[in-house]
């Protein structure tokens, strides 16, 4: 009997501490409040649709010599040579393009162009 009046007396209090329910006076906003920002927080996401309109994309690359190589005869140069990574992140090398020696490279994106 003691700890049916105990529960009852916690429960009442429980409820007299949650105070007056009444929303008329606060925001009746639906839903997770979100916050939108003007700008990307995450300054590794290149978010600007412009990005590489002029051309390759400097940034760092994850991409193996291997993959960079078949990158580059998968855009249809042939007899791609050693291809070295520079500071920007673009791989280089030469290959041949229609009987001639070009000049390549490889963006972080994948995009081959020539020099």
């Amino acid at each position: 009997m003691l700890k049916s009046i105990l529960t009852l007396t916690a429960t009442a209090a429980l409820l007299a501490a949650c105070g007056n329910n009444d929303q008329a006076d606060t925001d009746q906003t639906e839903g997770p409040v979100v916050s939108a920002s003007e700008a990307p927080r995450n300054a590794a996401i290149d978010t600007d649709p412009n990005t590489g309109a002029e051309g390759q994309t400097p940034g760092a690359n994850s991409f193996t010599e291997d993959q960079a190589r078949g990158a580059i005869e998968e855009a249809g140069y042939t007899e791609v040579g050693a291809l070295t990574q520079n500071a920007e992140g673009f791989w280089q090398g030469t290959a041949m393009q229609s009987g001639a020696p070009v000049q390549v490279s490889v963006d972080y994106r994948g995009e081959v162009t020539t020099q």
